[in-house]
């Protein structure tokens, strides 16, 4: 048994810890409200804007589309969307593993890159053979998460769109973690170019449209922008994940150390007393040996 000494060093040390983790608790839950507030009230307006966009593309020629033309898929950027900073639990893994699958399955037969949004990403991607050498991207784009706003994700989204129409990349998707709540974060999967089309035979959001101004004017302006907020809304989907995952993370991590820190302080009483009888023990011993 370690020493009285050991033992109350040891409570010390997790009574900090505790108040570390019980602090980045408090301030996750405090920055998950704002990031919450923002995703909820981007999502349904991104997903209109989405089923526009499907339904818009699906009634031009590729011609007048550059962002549908369906083309042979040999070149494939991921952009996998992690966060900056780690203790959030699996959060970050999740979205390696994720890409890992996607490489293994899907896209083995492909030329694979990976564009990495924060710090956590890149490190994942440093050692692999998807790092992303394309000068012509956006570059340090793990530099978003220190000023979220639509205006630094539309550079990042422009510079995707250029690729594409450039015939850099094939197609393009988004993995990142979607906000359910607190407590659950979903990894997706979602294509970002080129534009899916509603499926064939689904006929309930099929709308015909009447162009005001004209069709020409609408593509030009409408397909970039809707891309632009389809990028935006997954950022602020992993931006609220992140601190709904960390906040659970260091919930549970207060617990243990709450739960640990009882079970050293059951040791030490036990270890305390122990040395108190011990010392009794050899007090009396020594009375009974003077008596004698």
């Amino acid at each position: 048994m370690a020493n009285l000494k050991e033992i109350r060093n040891r409570i010390t040390s997790v009574n900090s810890t505790m108040q570390i983790t019980s602090a980045m608790k408090m301030v996750s839950a405090a920055k998950l409200k704002r990031a919450q507030d923002a995703i909820t009230q981007m999502r349904p307006y991104s997903e209109k804007l989405q089923e526009i966009l499907s339904n818009l593309s699906s009634s031009l020629d590729t011609s007048e589309n550059e962002f549908a033309k369906v083309k042979a898929v040999e070149n494939v950027l991921i952009v996998g969307i992690t966060s900056n900073r780690g203790l959030c639990g699996g959060f970050n893994n999740n979205i390696t593993k994720k890409i890992k699958a996607l490489a293994a399955a899907e896209y083995k037969d492909c030329n694979l890159s990976v564009l990495p949004v924060g710090k956590k990403m890149i490190d994942a991607m440093k050692y692999t053979d998807w790092v992303n050498n394309d000068p012509n991207l956006y570059q340090n784009p793990e530099e978003i998460w220190n000023k979220l706003s639509f205006s630094n994700s539309s550079e990042i989204a422009t510079s995707l769109m250029d690729a594409y129409k450039f015939d850099r990349y094939d197609k393009i998707v988004l993995v990142y973690n979607s906000f359910k709540n607190a407590a659950v974060q979903i990894v997706q999967n979602e294509q970002f170019l080129p534009i899916l089309a509603p499926e064939a035979g689904d006929t309930s959001n099929v709308t015909d449209y009447v162009f005001e101004p004209s069709k020409k004017e609408i593509v030009k302006d409408l397909i970039p922008n809707s891309l632009k907020v389809q990028l935006y809304k997954a950022l602020l989907d992993s931006h609220a994940s992140e601190h709904g995952a960390r906040m659970t993370a260091m919930h549970q991590a207060t617990d243990n150390a709450s739960d640990l820190k009882k079970d050293l302080q059951l040791t030490y009483n036990k270890a305390r007393q122990a040395a108190i009888t011990n010392e009794i023990l050899e007090i009396v011993g020594g009375a009974e040996a003077l008596k004698n």
